[in-house]
């Protein structure tokens, strides 16, 4: 390799380098920006439960009370309503258990790990999640560790009773963001399939070996993407289960969730779509010029569904622009080439998997493609 080529190596993999970091620091700031209610949320709820046992109830030290709150809400959305049942009564019977335990035989060692048995015991015993029965084990630690004494049983009870009402009062308080990301991630999961398709047809016509290299680590990095939408949709459906100010909104959160399966669905097919395209680049396999306009139009069709979502519509109207594209893959001329083959084929597949996210079902959606070429 001459000091050329090995400069246009490193160059090309400094800036491949840049690239994945800055993509890195963006995926890291997402997450934060799409966290960051539920971050001030846990803040105000244990401040809140704080206040309360503090000044309402009288309580000198209620730790307990923003623990519980804390440890109730977390930074999920799901199942919530469950969690702060579980925190509660975690917090509660560790409490409990320990300041019996420490009045009746003191403080230490071997008292520590009776407490611990007996108050895993107790939230087994009463058919508690893992949630439940690791709480009660950590607080019980936590009152015979740090708050030995028995003088504020009931007021550190109270406590966790009083942070798990401010948790489960928290938890129906919900911003609509939550209920906009499925629809906000799928369009991003489709701008990058148009990406990429877009990316085949430049391939295929050109034959570029180089660029389809880097489409195909383009295409290799969207796994994120397509797992960032299945928690969306979690967060979302979980939203909608646990607020009744959001109930209402369940039927379009459910439908944008049913999206997932045949999002990832045409995802993966893409991505192996862009491998072949790649493979016949650097192979240098003859490919037909029309097989590139059907990757265009493809593309075009996806930028259909993209637009139907920014509308909050289901992306409905792509559909006839998806069946033309199905129409073309059976009247393209085929060639004797594997390669090209196997890119129509994926084209083809593609098509299915983009008719179903309009509502098809798998059944139509493939019945609805003329017989390919023969």
């Amino acid at each position: 390799m001459d000091l050329a080529s090995l400069d246009r190596l490193r160059s090309r993999r400094l800036s491949r380098g840049l690239t994945i970091g800055r993509s890195s620091y963006r995926a890291r700031v997402a997450r934060f920006r799409a966290k960051r209610w539920q971050v001030a949320q846990c803040a105000v709820a244990a401040a809140v439960a704080w206040l309360v046992a503090k000044h309402a109830l009288g309580h000198d030290v209620p730790v307990f009370a923003p623990i519980a709150a804390l440890l109730a809400l977390g930074t999920s959305y799901g199942q919530r309503l469950r969690r702060v049942a579980e925190i509660t009564a975690g917090v509660a019977v560790g409490v409990l258990v320990a300041d019996l335990l420490v009045a009746l035989l003191g403080a230490g060692a071997w008292q520590l790990g009776l407490v611990v048995a007996l108050a895993m015991t107790v939230g087994i015993l009463l058919d508690g999640g893992t949630m439940l029965v690791n709480q009660a084990a950590i607080q019980s630690i936590f009152v015979v560790a740090l708050l030995p004494g028995t003088g504020g049983a009931f007021t550190r009870w109270t406590d966790a009773l009083v942070g798990g009402a401010v948790a489960l009062v928290a938890a129906t308080i919900v911003p609509a963001a939550a209920l906009r990301r499925p629809r906000e991630q799928a369009s991003v999961v489709l701008r990058k399939q148009a990406r990429l398709l877009r990316g085949v047809a430049v391939v295929l016509r050109e034959g570029d070996a180089e660029l389809g290299a880097e489409l195909l680590a383009e295409a290799r990095s969207t796994e994120p993407l397509i797992r960032e939408l299945e928690d969306a949709a979690a967060e979302g459906m979980a939203v909608v289960t646990s607020s009744p100010f959001r109930i209402r909104h369940k039927p379009t959160v459910r439908r944008m969730s049913d999206l997932v399966v045949p999002l990832d669905r045409s995802m993966r097919s893409c991505r192996v779509l862009v491998r072949q395209a790649a493979v016949a680049a650097h192979r240098r396999r003859p490919v037909p010029p029309a097989y590139a306009a059907l990757a265009e139009d493809l593309a075009f069709a996806v930028d259909v569904m993209v637009a139907e979502l920014a509308e909050e519509r289901m992306p409905v109207a792509a559909r006839p622009a998806l069946l033309g594209v199905g129409k073309g893959t059976g009247e393209v001329v085929r060639t004797d080439e594997m390669t090209a083959d196997m890119v129509l084929g994926l084209l083809r597949a593609v098509v299915v998997d983009l008719l179903m996210i309009t509502g098809m079902d798998a059944m139509r959606a493939s019945d609805a493609l003329p017989p390919p070429p023969r």
